[in-house]
């Protein structure tokens, strides 16, 4: 069965690395967790108010 996941995660200026490190721990803890075996695909969006950026979401789309 196909199912799709999503992560969030703010980003602040000066501090978007650390952000992304934390946003990939946070998938890559799901995925062991849960045993996830294969991952259909990854992708990044930004969210954005008034043009700045302010947020990102990583969709996950993988089998059980």
């Amino acid at each position: 069965m196909v199912k799709v996941k999503t992560f969030t995660s703010p980003l602040k200026i000066f501090q978007v690395h650390n952000e992304l490190v934390e946003l990939d721990r946070s998938v890559n803890e799901f995925l062991q967790q849960n045993k996830i075996k294969k991952v259909i695909s990854v992708c990044d969006s930004t969210t954005n108010t008034d043009g700045g950026t302010m947020g990102i979401i990583r969709v996950l789309t993988y089998e059980e």
